[in-house]
């Protein structure tokens, strides 16, 4: 270690603050922040680290700086801020170039509204971001069908309208503008319809909607039914839009809505901005994990950038899981049940979902880093020492315990080896006994592994509950294989995956990759096993029939089948035929005995 780098880390604060790496080329590795400087960074030096990525970071920092902060949350602006201005290799990035769309309110006389990517500091409002420029779209076709706004660029400044410097144009003449321009809408009423406009794009409806209904009251009290009726359709599509939109209590306002899912290589971050109890503003987002970042640790980033993203000064902020971090003036909250609940639950499914479509993108562009994050998923959640890259399945399948056999099925790397698939006839056990047979098939099969040298499974899946689970452990141990090989049964009924001597089981989620690999791993073993006991079964059938012949014995039958392949071909083969398979006096037999009388 470097001597300059060995004092820095004696002389540490144990205050908050955030700490910078440089290797020996002055490149700055990795920004973070602590609550407390000297134990956070001392941790980097002082324990085993698991993580590959940590350790050849660790083993590339040359120097250290420091900065002190008043509170930890500060630590985290000035670690966000730091991460965008230098974007260190080791970081967690919201990597993010795109130019969102945003809705503005144009600062001129009689205010244009659209979309646009370009943020003008010339007074104007905007109104965004939008991650997606369809829900930006849909609002403002809304808008146009229930206010009638000038599209036009000209300046509508009172003096011109008054010298009478404009005519109107198509617009007017289609009714998709009421005038301005000749004086024949009022700025008042004009400003009037913006200000309700101005609410809708908020989230709150109820100027809007008073609006209308005022509107529609006077035409009704003057008696003019169709203007009325015109009205109403407005009102109709403004409640329309406002229930598809609606999600959550009305009451629950002003709120920023967190969800996540993650796995071993990536996190997946979804972003509610909710007001008046609609979603007007929806993110999500991947993030990739660096150093085996923990959950909380990227949501405290996330939050911190995505609020600045969205310009988000709500006061609360409701979230999956507790975070140690303190934002001034705003109330972190996880709730427990009711809307604000359900509200959470929605913004993780919204993460999961994202989290399914990525990787069904990088399945089809980058086949490797599917396989390797499925690996990395099946190692964490099945505890196993090392990633599952060879995984072996067992299935025994007999009817009515009439010709058993157990079938053996290979992946590798999460894909089927079918050269590798293995049919066993049990040989020491009598009648329909899974238990014996699976204690006989796991002990001939590793035994032969064991003599020839072969490479033996990562993982051995066992299609049964703990009883067939114990039988194949009796063998393991009897090999001196148990604790060397992870082996796990998985029952049919709830997907129940047992490991030994753990009378609790694990339940996946239903859409995990690691059960869906299981589940395939499983189902396989089954299918061909099935399909080699039929096989076997019919096969049986057909040897009793040519057993009855006089003079045929068990090798003239597998002969004959093999080129043969069915009874039914064999009896209709001419004595030519036969004479090639068998020879003159055995084929002589067997004609006779299908061509007597």
């Amino acid at each position: 270690m470097n001597p300059s780098l060995e004092l820095q880390l004696k002389t540490l604060p144990s205050e908050p603050g955030v700490y910078r790496y440089y290797d020996k080329n002055e490149n700055l590795l990795y920004v973070g922040k602590a609550k407390n400087l000297k134990k956070r960074v001392l941790s980097y030096f002082n324990k085993t680290l698991s993580g590959y990525r940590t350790r050849i970071m660790v083993g590339k920092i040359n120097r250290l700086e420091t900065t002190i902060v008043n509170s930890e949350y500060d630590a985290l602006l000035l670690e966000n801020n730091l991460i965008k201005e230098h974007q260190p290799f080791y970081n967690v990035m919201l990597k993010d170039d795109k130019t969102y769309p945003w809705i503005c309110i144009k600062n001129e006389d009689f205010p244009r509204i659209f979309l646009t990517r370009n943020k003008i500091k010339d007074g104007s409002e905007y109104f965004g971001p939008y991650a997606k420029v369809r829900p930006a779209k849909i609002l403002l076709d809304t808008i146009k069908h229930i206010y009638k706004l000038r599209t036009c660029n000209l300046n509508l400044a009172p003096k011109k309208i008054e010298e009478g410097k404009y005519k109107v144009c198509l617009e007017f003449h289609i009714k998709n503008c009421e005038g301005p321009c000749e004086d024949l809408e009022s700025k008042e009423d004009y400003d009037q319809k913006i200000d309700a406009i101005r609410g809708i794009v908020k989230g709150d409806f109820r100027k809007a909607k008073e609006y209308l209904i005022n509107q529609m009251t006077k035409y009704a009290s003057n008696l003019q039914f169709e203007n009325a009726q015109i009205i109403k359709e407005r009102l109709d599509i403004l409640e329309d839009y406002q229930v598809k939109h609606t999600v959550v209590n009305p009451d629950i306002d002003d709120v920023d809505v967190f969800g996540m899912t993650s796995d071993e290589t990536a996190a997946y971050v979804n972003y509610f901005k909710i007001r008046n109890g609609n979603i007007i503003q929806s993110f999500t987002t991947e993030i990739k994990k660096m150093l085996e970042e923990s959950d909380e640790e990227i949501m405290e980033e996330a939050l911190i950038e995505i609020r600045q993203k969205f310009d988000s000064d709500s006061k609360e902020v409701l979230l999956p899981f507790h975070l140690t971090v303190e934002i001034p003036n705003v109330k972190l909250i996880v709730p427990k049940v009711g809307d604000k609940k359900r509200i959470v639950e929605l913004s993780e499914k919204n993460a999961k979902e994202y989290r399914i479509e990525k990787l069904k993108q990088v399945q089809i562009v980058d086949p490797e880093r599917h396989s390797n994050r499925i690996m990395a998923e099946m190692q964490k959640l099945l505890r196993m020492p090392v990633e599952p890259r060879h995984i072996e399945g067992f299935d025994n399948s007999n009817i009515q315990g009439t010709n058993p056999v157990s079938a053996c099925v290979v992946f590798k790397n999460g894909k089927a080896s079918k050269a590798d698939y293995r049919i066993f006839h049990p040989k020491t056990v009598t009648g329909p006994d899974d238990y014996k047979t699976m204690e006989e098939v796991i002990f001939r099969r590793y035994k032969r592994m064991l003599d020839e040298g072969e490479s033996l499974p990562q993982l051995i899946l066992i299609d049964g509950g703990k009883g067939q689970l114990s039988s194949a452990v009796k063998s393991l141990k009897l090999l001196g294989l148990y604790g060397k090989i992870t082996i796990v049964g998985i029952a049919k009924r709830l997907e129940e995956i047992f490991f030994p001597e753990d009378p609790i089981p694990l339940y996946l989620d239903k859409k995990s990759e690691t059960l869906k690999i299981l589940q395939q791993v499983r189902d396989e073993a089954h299918r061909f096993g099935v399909r080699h006991h039929r096989t076997r079964r019919t096969n049986s059938t057909i040897k009793s029939e040519l057993e009855e012949i006089p003079g045929v014995g068990e090798k003239t039958i597998e002969l004959l089948l093999s080129k043969l392949k069915s009874v039914k071909r064999i009896k209709e083969a001419n004595l030519e035929t036969l004479e090639e398979i068998l020879g003159k006096s055995k084929a002589k037999i067997l004609w006779e005995f299908f061509n007597a009388g």
